[in-house]
C-alpha cells in the first residue's frame, strides 16, 4: 500500500454537500466508494441511478460523474472498478463501465465502457492501448 493512503479513512459524504475534500454527490443512497480511493476537488457525482467506485480508484479533480442524463434522458449504473483512474476534467455517462486498471486521460468524455487493462483518452472516449 502506498504511503500516501496509509491514513485513509472514509470521508463523511452528505446528499448535495461537499465533502471536506470539496467534491459533491448527488443522490447519496445511490452511491457505494471503495477503500482507498481519491476523488479531486469539484467533482461532481449524481447517484440517482447508482454510482459504484471500486477500491484504489483515484479521479481528478473537477470530473462530472452521471448516472442521469436529462438532456438526453439516459439513464444507468456508472460502475468504476478498481485501480482505474480517470483523469482531471472528464465526464463519465449513464450506464458507463471503466475496468479494472485502466486510465481515462484528462478531458475525455465516456459514454461507452472501457475494458480492463487500457488506456483510453479522447472526445468522445476511445482505447488508444493496451496498457503495459
Amino acid at each position: 500500500m502506498s504511503e500516501r493512503f496509509e491514513d485513509w479513512s472514509y470521508p463523511e459524504i452528505r446528499d448535495g454537500e461537499m465533502t471536506d475534500y470539496h467534491w459533491v454527490v448527488k443522490n447519496r443512497d445511490g452511491f457505494v466508494m471503495g477503500e482507498r480511493t481519491d476523488i479531486g476537488a469539484f467533482t461532481y457525482i449524481n447517484a440517482l441511478y447508482g454510482v459504484e467506485i471500486g477500491d484504489n480508484v483515484q479521479i481528478g479533480s473537477h470530473c462530472a460523474i452521471y448516472s442521469i442524463s436529462t438532456i438526453d434522458d439516459k439513464k444507468g449504473k456508472v460502475n468504476l472498478k478498481k485501480n482505474c483512474r480517470i483523469g482531471s476534467h472528464s465526464v463519465i455517462m449513464p450506464g458507463v463501465t471503466v475496468g479494472e486498471n485502466s486510465v481515462v486521460g484528462a478531458f475525455s468524455f465516456v459514454n461507452k465502457d472501457i475494458p480492463d487493462n487500457v488506456k483510453a483518452y479522447g472526445v468522445p472516449v476511445r482505447v488508444v492501448k493496451d496498457k503495459d
